[in-house]
């Protein structure tokens, strides 16, 4: 079987719609899937601890400062590497050291969903994805946004293979993907 594969991670900013493209890769191109947070989600859990974001940060921290700050790269990458599916996304990347070895991987390609910043708030609030997060203030917003487990990921967005920009429609972010897909395919 030497079908290419392909390896899209998404990287982006709080709410910008890694998850939609990745739930969008999964459906319209059959994607495995993997999330960084899924790791840290299921420790919490083992642990009897909530879900809360601010927990997922602490967590990570803990984790990266104890056993290094590639400890969830090496762990997805090697996730990855045992993936027979011919297409796969990463949902989650935040800092340099999540892509370390990703990229050493034929067929890996680091893509930035970029949306403006009040449209990310309002994202937060509707999607309501962790305890309290229906709640937001745009200042709680900013907050969460400044938080150690954000502030890498500006520079790990301008490490782009690909730019997705998310401030239109479903249809237009939709086209985005496809045209994202058909020249990766033809690379």
């Amino acid at each position: 079987m030497n079908e290419k594969k392909i390896i899209i991670g998404l990287t982006g900013q709080i709410a910008c719609g890694k998850g939609v493209v990745k739930k969008f890769l999964i459906e319209k191109y059959h994607a495995s899937d993997y999330r960084f947070s899924t790791i840290l989600r299921d420790v919490l859990i083992r642990l009897n601890i909530e879900q809360s974001r601010a927990n997922i940060q602490k967590m990570s921290t803990l984790l990266r400062q104890t056993f290094g700050e590639d400890l969830l790269a090496k762990v997805m990458a090697d996730d990855v590497k045992k993936d027979n599916h011919s297409f796969i996304v990463i949902d989650g990347i935040r800092r340099m050291a999540d892509i370390k070895y990703l990229k050493e991987i034929p067929g890996f390609f680091l893509v930035s969903i970029e949306a403006d910043q009040k449209i990310r708030h309002q994202r937060v609030i509707e999607r309501n994805e962790n305890p309290g997060d229906d709640k937001k203030t745009y200042e709680d917003f900013l907050n969460d946004e400044n938080s150690e487990t954000e502030q890498q990921i500006p520079k790990t967005m301008s490490k782009a293979d690909f730019i997705i920009k998310n401030n239109g429609s479903w249809d237009e972010l939709w086209e985005q993907i496809h045209q994202l897909v058909k020249k990766i395919n033809e690379l």
